[in-house]
């Protein structure tokens, strides 16, 4: 399920574009009003169809118009652009969504951000898949004002303190006291995330920062960033970017 306040948005848009009530021109317009949410509709071969002005800027361009009809490929070049349109070949043969998926997305002048995704099919009367609508909205700062964080900081410091053998989901609720579940409530109150997901972001992080910024082996990277092997870092890689190791940093630096 989508985060916050957003879940609305997301389901009020997604009934909208399922049943066809209004034009998609209206439903991005309303996705206009956040700025940190980009939201898109494409077409079967993946061909966007309506976007919001939030992706036109991330893309580097300065009008919806340059945007509709067009490939992510031809949009974001063919590294990065590519590696989306398999996301969205895969929803398309599938008709499985994707929610609540942690990415980190390369924006058109090389900065990185993190952002957790959803992504669904839509379909027509007779049930044919028509193409994928979804939304990525920008990571939340750490709400450190919550009491919750208190609750979670000391096991948080340790695993900083401790890096790069950031610790496992258990060994975190150890530190706190806490159950797995109620350790995940506090994550998502203070990040956005579940445990899980921060341990991988933490990590990706690292990796991610050596890749734009060194010359090492991506084994050693990997090795860096907590990773036992190259082959384990570069497939968790490619599930939170969309791409291995090698092109983040062909397309990063």
């Amino acid at each position: 399920m989508i985060n916050s306040g957003l879940e609305y948005w997301y389901i009020f848009s997604m009934a909208l574009i399922m049943q066809e009530t209004l034009p998609l021109s209206i439903v991005a317009d309303l996705f206009d009003h956040l700025p940190d949410v980009v939201f898109f509709k494409k077409d079967v071969e993946g061909r966007y169809k309506s976007v919001n002005t939030t992706l036109v800027e991330r893309s580097g361009l300065a009008d919806k118009a340059q945007l509709i009809g067009r490939l992510p490929s031809e949009v974001l070049g063919k590294q990065l652009g590519s590696s989306f349109e398999k996301q969205d070949r895969s929803i398309v043969r599938t008709g499985q969504p994707i929610e609540q998926r942690l990415e980190m997305h390369v924006y058109a002048n090389r900065s990185v951000g993190w952002c957790l995704t959803a992504k669904q099919p839509t379909f027509d009367d007779q049930h044919n898949v028509t193409g994928v609508a979804g939304i990525s909205k920008d990571l939340q700062s750490p709400n450190v004002s919550r009491s919750e964080h208190d609750e979670v900081a000391g096991a948080i410091k340790w695993a900083l303190d401790n890096f790069p053998n950031v610790p496992s989901v258990i060994q975190l609720a150890k530190q706190t006291g806490m159950s797995q579940f109620k350790l995940n409530r506090r994550f998502q109150q203070i990040f956005g995330l579940s445990a899980g997901q921060w341990i991988i972001k933490q990590r990706i992080d690292h990796a991610q920062k050596l890749l734009r910024e060194t010359a090492l082996p991506i084994v050693d990277v990997a090795l860096s960033a907590g990773y036992s092997d190259q082959s384990s870092f570069t497939r968790q890689f490619r599930l939170a970017t969309n791409l291995t190791p090698k092109k983040f940093r062909m397309i990063a630096v």
